[in-house]
C-alpha cells in the first residue's frame, strides 16, 4: 500500500521548513506553506539559491503566532500574526516570471531579517486577495498557488531518496529537497507516473517533474553547501540538461491529510525517466 510517510510546510519561502503529523488541503495548497516570503528593494524574491544561510533560520507555529529564530541564536525569536489581519500596506512583488500581490508585515519584522541576514529585506505575506495563477501549460482548472516556486505542492517518493542514497557515500534527509508530501509503499520514482491519485477522497494531481536548482546542495542544518546530491543525480536523472527528482501536484478539493493516510493511485503516465 502506497501511504504518506511525511508531511512538511515551510510557512516563509526558502527558511526552514516544519514536519506535521497532518495538514489541511486548501485551493493553494497545505495551509501556511509559502505563504509569507522575503524580499529585496527591488520587491523580487529571495531565496537559498543567493543565500544559503537563509536555512539556518528556523519557523515554529504557536496558536495563532509564526515564531521565527536563527538556529545559532534561538533566544531571539520573531513573532508575527500567523494570517495577518487585512491591511493596505500591500505591493506587488515578484515571484520567477510572475507579479503578484503581497502585504507588509511591519518594520520590527523587516529589521529582524535584515540584521539576522547581513542583508536589506523585507517581510511579505499572500493576502486571500491574490490570485497567482500556475503555469497555464499545466493547470488544470485556473489552480492557484502561494509564493511557491509555481506549483502548490511538491512530492517525493522515500523509495526514491533511498535509491539516491544508495548510489552516494554519504546518505541525505529528504529535507534536501524541500517537499511537501513524502510517501512510502511505492517502487524508486513512482511518483513520476502518478497522474491522479486521492488522499481522503482529496484528488491531487502530478503535472510536471521537479527541475532541481542548487538548493539541494546546501545543508539544511549548517547552511554548508556542495556538489551531492546534484552530481548523483545528473548521472541518471537529467532530461535537456535538467535533473529532475520529485514531482510537483495539484489539489482539487478541501480537507485533512495525515501521515499514514493511503495513497490511492487513480491514474498513471508513462515514465519520462527509464
Amino acid at each position: 500500500m502506497v501511504s504518506i510517510s511525511q508531511l512538511y510546510i515551510y510557512p516563509i519561502k526558502s527558511l526552514g521548513g516544519i514536519a506535521v503529523n497532518s495538514a489541511l488541503v486548501t485551493d493553494r495548497g497545505l495551509q501556511n506553506d509559502r505563504r509569507f516570503m522575503l524580499v529585496d528593494d527591488n520587491k523580487v524574491f529571495l531565496t537559498q539559491r543567493e543565500h544559503r544561510t537563509m536555512a539556518l533560520l528556523k519557523t515554529i507555529i504557536e496558536g495563532n503566532e509564526l515564531l521565527v529564530y536563527h538556529k545559532d541564536s534561538p533566544g531571539d525569536k520573531l513573532r508575527v500574526p500567523l494570517v495577518p489581519e487585512p491591511s493596505t500596506m500591500t505591493t506587488d512583488v515578484n515571484v520567477w516570471d510572475d507579479w503578484c500581490q503581497g502585504q507588509y508585515i511591519h518594520e520590527e519584522a523587516d529589521t529582524w531579517f535584515s540584521e539576522k541576514l547581513n542583508f536589506s529585506c523585507r517581510l511579505v505575506y499572500m493576502p486571500e486577495s491574490s490570485k497567482r495563477r500556475v503555469d497555464g501549460r499545466y493547470a488544470l482548472d485556473n489552480d492557484i498557488t502561494n509564493f511557491s516556486d509555481g506549483y502548490p505542492v511538491l512530492m517525493i517518493g522515500q523509495s526514491s531518496l533511498d535509491d539516491l542514497n544508495s548510489r552516494m557515500e554519504e546518505a541525505l534527509p529528504v529535507n534536501r529537497f524541500r517537499p511537501n508530501i513524502v510517501i512510502t509503499g511505492s517502487q524508486p520514482f513512482e511518483e513520476d507516473t502518478m497522474e491522479h491519485f486521492s488522499v481522503n477522497k482529496i484528488n491531487f494531481y502530478g503535472v510536471k517533474l521537479c527541475a532541481r536548482c542548487v538548493i539541494p546542495t546546501t545543508n539544511q542544518e549548517t547552511g554548508v553547501t556542495g556538489k551531492e546530491p546534484l552530481k548523483t543525480l545528473a548521472q541518471y536523472r537529467r532530461i535537456d540538461n535538467k535533473v529532475l527528482f520529485g514531482q510537483n501536484v495539484l489539489c482539487h478539493g478541501t480537507g485533512k491529510i495525515s501521515v499514514d493516510d493511503e495513497v490511492k493511485i487513480v491514474k498513471t503516465k508513462a515514465a519520462l525517466i527509464m
